[in-house]
């Protein structure tokens, strides 16, 4: 019988139903790296997310893996080339985290436009400040979408029913339906009032928002990232909120993030700078981080992972 190593921790039911498609799965969630390695000559299949690289010397010593399957978007830890020479198939759970990511940008931007967190503060703290809590509106603008994958277009959905004007870019991904025009990456710089970025990590999108997009902008505008930290230089939107030309960021994620999501350090200094700002609202990579896509990932992979030979 096949054997399934669980690296990371997912829903249960990826558990229940590898077993049932002929799989013998076993919990290493708890084990460290070198007991990984150990393991991994038997393995047949990997479940992982985020919490070890997946590089060609990690990956050599399973000599028998045919699939691995990342309860998530993105595929950056992963060695795809090699995976490709070995002939090991890669799942992602594309679109099972979709709406929760939309609807988070929408929470963030809606937060952000009418001040939400220091009008809590406030009225915590015995004050009842109005004038200084007036919000601006999020149906009157115009958004700039940059990667109209399963999320981007998740966020375009959710935006039109706020009235919003959206347009779309993607360099991959054909840009069709109800919810947002077709336009150029130059378009976007010249008209939005918001930009959403929902790309995915490579040497492409690397710094993506960097000096020199900024200054192609031609007006102010709030920034969002709900895709990858390093898509967005922190040196960059930190020069940008300094000379107005960024208004706010909704940022769920941050460059010095390290390959297993989690924060590296706090002490780069223009990190700090950028938790100094008030109009900067942050999250902890948490845009597709709930009960519900917890369950709809394990989904969208259960329906890609081969059954064993004889089920």
């Amino acid at each position: 019988m096949p054997k399934v190593l669980f690296i990371d921790e997912v829903h249960p039911k990826m558990w229940t139903e590898l077993e049932r498609m002929g799989y013998r799965c076993a919990d290493l969630t708890s084990a460290d790296k070198e007991e990984v390695l150990e393991k991994l000559p038997s393995a047949h299949g990997l479940v992982i997310r985020s919490r070890f690289t997946l590089d060609k010397d990690f990956l050599q010593p399973a000599t028998h893996l045919q699939w691995i399957a990342r309860s998530g978007v993105g595929l950056e830890n992963i060695d795809l080339d090699y995976c490709r020479e070995q002939d090991i198939q890669t799942f992602n759970a594309a679109g099972g985290n979709a709406d929760a990511v939309g609807e988070h940008v929408i929470g963030m931007l809606l937060t952000l436009f009418n001040k939400l967190c220091s009008a809590d503060a406030s009225v915590r703290a015995g004050r009842w400040e109005r004038e200084a809590h007036r919000g601006i509106e999020l149906g009157a603008r115009t958004v700039g979408i940059i990667g109209y994958g399963n999320t981007g277009r998740s966020v375009a959905e959710k935006l039109s029913g706020f009235g919003c004007e959206v347009l779309a870019y993607d360099k991959y991904h054909p840009v069709d339906g109800p919810y947002a025009r077709k336009a150029t990456l130059s378009e976007i710089q010249d008209a939005c009032d918001i930009l959403s970025f929902h790309v995915p990590l490579t040497h492409e999108t690397r710094h993506y928002l960097d000096e020199a997009f900024i200054d192609h902008m031609r007006q102010p505008l709030y920034l969002v990232n709900a895709s990858r930290g390093p898509v967005c230089s922190t040196s960059s939107i930190v020069s940008g909120l300094k000379s107005g030309k960024i208004l706010g960021a909704c940022l769920d994620v941050l460059e010095e993030e390290g390959p297993d999501l989690q924060l590296r350090s706090k002490e780069n200094p223009f990190l700090q700078k950028l938790l100094s700002f008030s109009q900067v609202l942050l999250s902890p990579h948490v845009a597709g981080w709930t009960d519900s896509s917890y369950e709809k990932l394990a989904d969208v992979l259960l329906e890609k992972i081969p059954r064993a030979e004889g089920h």
